[in-house]
């Protein structure tokens, strides 16, 4: 026979955790012996074992009262369902800690991964931190609205990254950041850029040039940003526009008869 003490420690509860569950009704509380001590079996071990066990695992209190009164399957099926939770509750948890894991970056907790991977691919290949932040702050909002369509759009800017002419546009344009509106590198940029838009329509269709389908709010929001971190960016929109193309966010073709001079 075990002292209260004793059965606390075999089951690996506080003493008081004892008596709160008897003050619950949750364990029966056993009878004084003749030197005024109450004593426990091996069944109370059992007993408050699966208390605490159902305490930890988050069934409230009244709810662990009925499983110890219930029958063999109403206690099996009320396992699963815990079992269920919890599993659920761990799945969360890990994408909790994936997203925590990504806030070294700056980028991870507004974005989904598709679109951190992407940025890290863009410092890969040399782009400046400007450029990137510009994007960044392009797919928060992107993302926040139209999350379902991320992974398509990723696949996309996956697939024309891996295009050497695309790439060698942004690590041009890295280099464009620091010049100003006369500089004759941007009409050489606007230049390279319109062919490379035209080609790609021309081969893919025009609607792999830009499948984002938002809306002009949206756009004008986005392009804002782009220019606040990027200002060369708002030049060489007026050249691409000159040259059959405009937009920033959303690209579009421009009609020959509506480009301006």
């Amino acid at each position: 026979m075990l002292t209260i003490g004793e059965l606390a420690s075999y089951a690996g509860v506080t003493v008081r955790a004892v008596r709160h569950y008897h003050a619950r009704g949750l364990l029966p509380e056993p009878e004084r012996d003749h030197s005024g001590y109450r004593r426990y079996g091996a069944d109370s071990v059992v007993e408050l074992i699966r208390i605490r066990t159902l305490a930890e695992a988050g069934v409230p209190l009244a709810r662990v009262r009925e499983l110890l009164r219930a029958g063999e399957e109403e206690f099996a099926a009320a396992i699963a369902d815990i079992d269920r939770r919890l599993r659920a509750e761990i799945r969360e948890r890990r994408r909790h800690r994936e997203r925590i894991s990504r806030l070294a970056s700056g980028d991870g907790l507004a974005l989904p991964l598709e679109v951190v991977e992407y940025l890290d691919r863009l410092r890969a290949l040399g782009v400046d931190e400007r450029i990137v932040q510009a994007e960044r702050d392009g797919w928060i909002p992107l993302a926040a609205r139209s999350p379902e369509r991320v992974p398509g759009w990723m696949a996309r800017k996956r697939e024309q990254l891996d295009d050497p002419r695309l790439a060698g546009f942004y690590l041009t344009l890295s280099q464009a950041l620091d010049r100003t509106d006369d500089d004759p590198r941007l009409v050489e940029l606007a230049d390279e850029l319109a062919a490379y838009l035209t080609r790609m329509a021309d081969e893919r269709g025009e609607e792999y040039v830009d499948d984002t389908d938002i809306d002009s709010p949206l756009a004008r929001l986005m392009d804002t940003l782009a220019f606040d971190v990027v200002p060369p960016a708002r030049r060489l929109i007026a050249l691409l526009e000159q040259r059959g193309w405009t937009g920033w966010t959303r690209l579009e073709r421009v009609p020959p008869d509506q480009r301006p001079s």
